[in-house]
């Protein structure tokens, strides 16, 4: 006998609406209506029910409610959700069936699991593929999918015996229904390995992916890595990496030909991306085509969503799409990067230190508590360093601002060095690292020259991971390791030397151990999900400058943007607007009300999980357990 209680994490079969009703998916409606009234009578009486399907052997335990039991009965009204749950469940149709669940409820899931592979059908199929979910083994459970769902004959089958002949079911989507669910379970990073992929073709853009999911670094081997944006080569993906290969895209169809182009059929690796960076440290022509009628308008937008640095290009698609319109106006920039390395000269600026002039944390809508323990634990010793020298506290060195991208990690940076008064230096990894010897430690070094020169100085640096990352890490290049060492000499008592620095990062636990540690960034700080007041100021703040209807219920929409990121709030702003302006009118809570039902949050439950859990981890806490259940997301 084996057993799974511990292993299980999907929800989709935990509280599967068939199994807390204790019947197969196919089982009589008759027999499912009798198994609820029995239920609801001893859940009154204080009683519990149990049934053969509840396999409290491989799967966790039901806590049946009144409440449950009935949203259960109310998921299988339709036959689109009664096929979709009965994917996610056993079937039984064929006389192997019966012996097989004998063993099943005994406990003896593999002699059940033998029993079914002896006869390919599609109730063998669907029981299979449901015990290899039971195992958390995907690749398998995608294997009988595949098979499954790719005859005709099957799905039919499998349709039939669920909600019968009348039923209007598309076989073409039951596949996609099920790795729609999967992957909301799952999670798509795990689920996308095991998939026959073999025959997919992306064009040009390298691989397609949410943008919070984990970095991963391109393939190369088939993709063209000529549409990359320069970070995306270390995995970095962001709005920006996205705009730039549509930057890409454009030169391409209008000089033919792909900027910074040059063959590299006969380098690997590392050497293709080295060669392809060094390429890029020209400049970029952009002259007038004689076929086109060209405004500069039209080249001066390529020029800045081709730039190296991602801060100087796009930082949005609306911001680009007004340019490309020509509602706002676009100077010829360099596409060079501010920092190269050993072309550059000794005496040639990391970067420029900028006095920062604005509202400080009065512009950063909400996040109250955050704000006030920053000025308390940072801010004060900043503006007071002799006094905490006179009791013997330390002035603080630096912070990490983590958390969930598209959550104002960079907009917050930027406004604490209002806030405190300092100059700010606003560096990426891109600017930093180079593909020569010693290069990026000498970068690194010119950065804190500077930062001193023109102290005090807050440096902030965006994507912190992919400049100091975890040198345990057996992937890691040695020329890397080499950077975290020469950022851990540079770190040291940089309060003294009137420097703060600011990381920035999705994934702290990423980040080398010792640049965490006391007297580096002292203090780390979670930019999480905005709280309702700050959903209220963000569409406060984003809606300022628009012609809004009088009377706006700011909490209504607060309420309805619950886990919205501010990136979220901008684009359903955006979007509400060029509604308006389609019909002439004001921006109404009908219009926006209707932006934010056609926006979906950037960040599943899934991801806010995991994120809250690196939280705990950062603070050294133990993750509390939730009597929550993930939420089920299906695709109909």
């Amino acid at each position: 006998m084996t057993a799974f209680v511990s292993g299980i994490r999907m929800n989709i079969l935990q509280n599967n609406p068939y199994r807390i009703l204790g019947v197969y998916s196919n089982s009589p409606t008759k027999e499912r209506l009798a198994n609820h009234n029995r239920m609801k009578a001893f859940l009154k009486v204080g009683k519990s029910v149990f049934f053969p399907l509840d396999l409290p052997q491989h799967l966790s335990a039901i806590n049946r409610t009144e409440a449950s039991v009935a949203d259960a009965e109310s998921k299988l009204t339709l036959p689109k959700d009664q096929i979709l749950y009965a994917q996610f469940w056993f079937i039984k149709t064929a006389p192997l069936d019966e012996v097989a669940f004998n063993h099943l409820f005994a406990g003896e899931i593999d002699k059940a699991e033998e029993i079914w592979q002896k006869r390919e059908c599609a109730s063998s199929l669907q029981n299979l593929l449901v015990c290899a979910l039971m195992h958390n083994d995907y690749a398998t459970a995608i294997s009988y999918a595949e098979t499954l769902y790719g005859s005709a004959q099957y799905a039919t089958q499998l349709i039939s015996a669920v909600v019968g002949d009348s039923a209007n079911i598309d076989i073409i989507s039951l596949s996609h229904d099920f790795l729609d669910v999967l992957i909301e379970e799952v999670g798509c990073p795990i689920i996308i390995r095991y998939l026959n992929i073999s025959e997919w073709k992306l064009i040009d853009f390298g691989y397609a992916r949410f943008l919070n999911q984990s970095p991963a670094k391109p393939d190369l081997d088939e993709l063209n890595p000529f549409y990359l944006a320069p970070e995306r080569f270390s995995g970095v993906c962001s709005i920006q990496t996205d705009l730039y290969s549509v930057g890409v895209m454009m030169y391409h169809l209008l000089y033919g030909e792909l900027p910074w182009f040059l063959d590299v059929s006969r380098r690997h690796g590392q050497d293709v991306i080295d060669s392809i960076l060094a390429e890029r440290d020209k400049e970029l022509e952009l002259t007038k085509e004689d076929k086109y009628e060209l405004d500069d308008q039209l080249l001066n937008v390529i020029a800045k969503s081709l730039s190296y640095d991602s801060e100087d290009r796009f930082q949005s698609a609306d911001e680009f799409i007004k340019a490309i319109d020509g509602e706002v106006k676009i100077e010829r920039q360099s596409t060079k990067r501010k920092i190269l390395s050993q072309q550059q000269s000794d005496n040639t600026p990391a970067s420029s230190a900028i006095k920062k002039k604005g509202e400080g944390f009065a512009a950063v809508a909400g996040m109250e508590e955050l704000k006030q323990q920053m000025r308390e634990e940072v801010i004060e010793p900043l503006h007071n360093p002799e006094e905490y020298h006179r009791y013997g506290v330390t002035i603080p060195n630096g912070m990490l601002l983590y958390g969930p991208p598209g959550c104002g990690k960079t907009f917050f940076a930027k406004h604490f060095a209002e806030e405190v008064g300092f100059n700010f230096m606003c560096i990426t990894p891109a600017t930093l690292k180079s593909r020569y010897v010693n290069a990026t430690q000498e970068n690194i070094a010119k950065m804190f020259k500077e930062a001193e020169e023109n102290a005090p100085t807050v440096i902030f640096i965006d994507e912190m991971n992919e400049l100091v990352p975890n040198r345990d890490d057996g992937n890691v290049h040695e020329m890397s390791r080499s950077a975290v060492n020469e950022m851990l000499a540079q770190m040291d008592r940089t309060g003294e030397k009137g420097i703060f620095i600011i990381g920035a990062t999705n994934y702290p636990n990423m980040i080398d151990p010792a640049i965490l540690r006391a007297g580096r960034l002292d203090k780390k700080y979670y930019i999480g999900v905005p709280d309702i007041e700050a959903r209220m100021a963000l569409f406060k703040l984003y809606l300022e400058k628009r012609p809004y209807d009088f009377g706006l219920d700011y909490q209504q929409l607060a309420d309805m943007t619950q886990n919205y990121v501010s990136a979220d709030i901008q684009l359903i702003v955006n979007d509400a607007s060029r509604n308006a302006l389609r019909q002439h009118s004001k921006i109404t809570m009908e219009i926006l009300k209707a932006a934010i039902t056609n926006t979906t949050p950037s960040l599943s439950n899934n991801e806010l999980r995991k994120y809250e859990r690196i939280r705990a981890m950062m603070n050294g806490e133990e993750m509390k357990k939730s009597d929550d259940r993930p939420r089920i997301g299906f695709n109909v």
